[in-house]
């Protein structure tokens, strides 16, 4: 072997390694903008009651910031869309990460319960960017069938925040007080913003030619909205993600006052049931390579019905222990891990030049759902797990309804 040959080898090694350093980079940046908001969701689940305190209010009220946060989410991806289309992904990303930090500053010093319902809207309105860019930008670089595949990777880096976050605030909590649970989503952000700014590359260019004209984007909007795979499967996957929104809204006072957790052992608890989603999205990666998207969220939405119902009947028969209601909840979001990716990638499969409106409709339409059924939990608040249980179970139902009957007319080009 010559050294000629010898230099052909080492610099095509060294380009492999190269490009796979700067994939698993990206990959790694996408993830932390996709879970910059349930992380900001999470983490101040164990204070709920220390806020409600703290700002002479109820529990119930707290409840209604994180109602709050997920419709700041819902409006604020529709904005996002069409800028992602038009001047590329990276501006829009940037402008959005950089409210979010304001807005969480401001969270910081927030000294009644009205302010900070209005500030986690505008924090919303921030994290929202980087939910959506970091969907467009998958969108920009895979098929549709690897898509789902890279779905399963981001929802890992998201379905660690469910187990890291509510430990941490736990933590912060027993230590110090509720406000640095907000300077830690400062300190975040800033990471994340640095991060986007020096190592992501721009994947789309944008189109100079899109128009902002209101009229022009509810046309965009409308023609995303008609297109029968992204209606179906976005509905499916909304819907049956408004169950987790149900379980975020509620776990706090069922856990806390319902069943007398402590604040770290809530954390605890919080991190097992949200491991179910890591298990199911890792899994999935491999199942792909048997089994359509269609057919594994199909299943999945089934078994997460049938977990609903056999919780739902534990609770009228006053079988719902807390290891029971924990048990159920792990295998609930278990079925959850699986429908999420799939459904979206199949959602957004049929866009290339309107990846950024898809995404944003798409984000949209889940955060709007979600945002509903964290209000219902709030609204049927009883001093019960009733208005949890319940909601999750109709979440999961009618999902399923919606993927038998409209999701089997859709087209799925072998996804």
């Amino acid at each position: 072997m010559n050294k000629a040959h010898l230099k052909r080898m080492g610099s095509f090694f060294k380009t492999t390694m190269q490009k796979t350093t700067n994939r698993t980079i990206i990959l790694l940046i996408l993830g932390l903008l996709s879970a910059v908001g349930p992380f900001s969701i999470d983490m101040y689940l164990p204070a709920f009651q220390t806020i409600a305190k703290d700002l002479n209010t109820s529990v119930d009220q707290v409840q209604f910031s994180l109602t709050s946060f997920f419709i700041g989410i819902a409006f604020g991806q529709l904005i996002y869309g069409p800028l992602l289309d038009k001047f590329g992904r990276k501006k829009p990303l940037l402008v959005g990460l950089i409210i979010y930090i304001a807005a969480t500053l401001f969270c910081i010093v927030a000294r009644d319960i009205e302010h900070l319902i209005a500030l986690r809207f505008l924090q919303a309105l921030g994290s929202c960017a980087g939910m959506v860019a970091s969907r467009a930008m998958i969108q920009d670089y895979y098929e549709p069938r690897e898509a789902a595949r890279v779905f399963s990777l981001l929802m890992l880096v998201i379905a660690i925040s469910p187990i890291l976050a509510p430990t941490a605030g736990a933590f912060l909590l027993n230590h110090l007080n509720w406000h640095y649970i907000f300077v830690s989503l400062l300190v975040i952000g800033l990471i994340i913003l640095i991060a986007t700014y020096f190592y992501l590359p721009e994947s789309y260019a944008g189109d100079k030619n899109f128009s902002l004209r209101p009229t022009a984007i509810l046309g965009k909007f409308g023609e995303v909205l008609t297109n029968k795979t992204f209606i179906s499967y976005c509905l499916v996957g909304s819907i049956a993600s408004s169950g987790l929104y149900a379980y975020l809204a509620g776990s706090s006072f069922v856990m806390q006052q319902y069943f007398g957790l402590n604040q770290t052992q809530y954390g605890l608890a919080f991190a097992f049931v949200a491991s179910a989603m890591v298990v199911a999205t890792q899994i999935n990666r491999f199942v792909l390579k048997r089994w359509t998207s269609s057919q594994i969220s199909k299943i999945a939405n089934i078994w997460q019905s049938l977990i609903s119902i056999i919780m739902l009947i534990c609770l009228l028969s006053n079988l719902l222990t807390f290891p029971v209601l924990l048990g159920l909840i792990f295998c609930y979001l278990l079925g959850h891990g699986f429908i999420f990716p799939n459904t979206s990638a199949i959602a957004l499969s049929p866009f290339k030049a309107l990846a950024g409106s898809a995404s944003a409709l798409l984000g949209c339409i889940q955060m709007a759902i979600g945002a509903l059924t964290s209000g219902l939990v709030s609204f049927f608040h009883n001093n019960t797990a009733y208005p949890m249980v319940i909601v999750m179970a109709i979440a999961a139902i009618f999902s399923l309804l919606i993927h038998i009957f409209a999701g089997e007319s859709a087209p799925k080009r072998n996804l």
